[in-house]
């Protein structure tokens, strides 16, 4: 294969990750009539069946190695935790019509980037870093005061997943070795969970419709896949396009909140929005200044 070829089927494989990531929120309402932490159960379980599958299948199903190494091990419980929460808010945030707000946390999520490596890294912000920072920091003061509610969902969803991507770096585990790991430490507490349901007739696998408990289980496919592709195409294309793509997934959330399911965009949300884009035109600035400079020294 071509050096293009590569590059060309890295944007396709990067791209198809970033529409799924986008998409979920339909797939999420499909199953409102569920309550959130049920959802989030079977997203755990069937994951975790999934990877397992996925991993023997592709002959990588090599866990040995990380439960010997102690620190990547208990690094993976903690992204674990992570990505749990991360799952089970969103998916509230979307069935409780919060759709928009669930995309300006995935918006804020590379700012939030910045702050973390100034903060465990002790990287130094750049003065177009630290404008997009206060823009940011303006957008939720001003979305809490004039809007009269503090955007928790947002801010729970970009700290959460950008540790966890911070963390998942310094684990130095392949991405769906770190999933299946993931979901197994998560699996005891969502297999409770669902058994429980089966046993008191609360829980919806096995008494509600056909299309329910398909759902459930396709639920372990949706979320593995994109990660797979995910992982495929970063391998191909460079940080700096990843970057940039990454807005495609609350793009397409925003315009599903505010066009399908009809949430809203007042003015308020508008301005902080408008805030939002606007620090990150000056973060995506930066990063290409950053890109140059290493570009030409090399």
């Amino acid at each position: 294969m071509s050096n293009n070829q590569g590059q060309a089927k890295g944007y396709i494989y990067t791209a198809q990750a970033f529409v799924s990531w986008g998409l979920l929120a339909v797939y999420w309402k499909l199953l409102s009539h569920v309550p959130a932490l049920e959802i989030l159960a079977h997203r755990i379980f069937w994951s975790f069946l999934f990877v397992l599958i996925f991993l023997s299948v592709k002959k990588k199903l090599h866990l040995k190695q990380i439960f010997r190494n102690k620190k990547s091990f208990l690094t993976l419980v903690v992204t674990g935790l992570l990505v749990g929460s991360n799952w089970g808010v969103y998916i509230y945030g979307v069935n409780a019509g919060h759709i928009v707000e669930a995309s300006l946390g995935y918006y804020i999520t590379p700012l939030v980037n910045v702050v973390l490596g100034m903060i465990f890294l002790k990287e130094r912000l750049s003065k177009l870093q630290i404008i997009a920072l206060l823009l940011a920091v303006s957008a939720v003061a001003y979305l809490t005061i004039d809007y009269g509610r503090f955007p928790w969902i947002s801010i729970y969803l970009a700290f959460s997943f950008g540790l966890y991507g911070l963390l998942k770096k310094k684990s130095g585990v392949e991405p769906m070795p770190a999933l299946a790991i993931e979901t197994m430490v998560l699996t005891p507490f969502a297999l409770v969970y669902i058994i429980g349901g089966i046993i008191d007739g609360s829980g919806h696998l096995f008494n509600g419709t056909l299309l329910t408990n398909i759902l459930f289980i396709v639920a372990g496919v949706v979320t593995t896949l994109p990660l797979y592709w995910f992982a495929q195409g970063t391998k191909r294309i460079p940080l700096t396009s990843v970057g940039f793509m990454q807005y495609i997934a609350p793009t397409i959330m925003l315009l599903l909140g505010i066009f399908l399911y009809n949430e809203g965009f007042p003015i308020e949300k508008q301005i902080a929005f408008a805030s939002i884009w606007l620090a990150l035109v000056f973060y995506s600035i930066a990063v290409i200044g950053k890109f140059r400079k290493r570009h030409k020294s090399q």
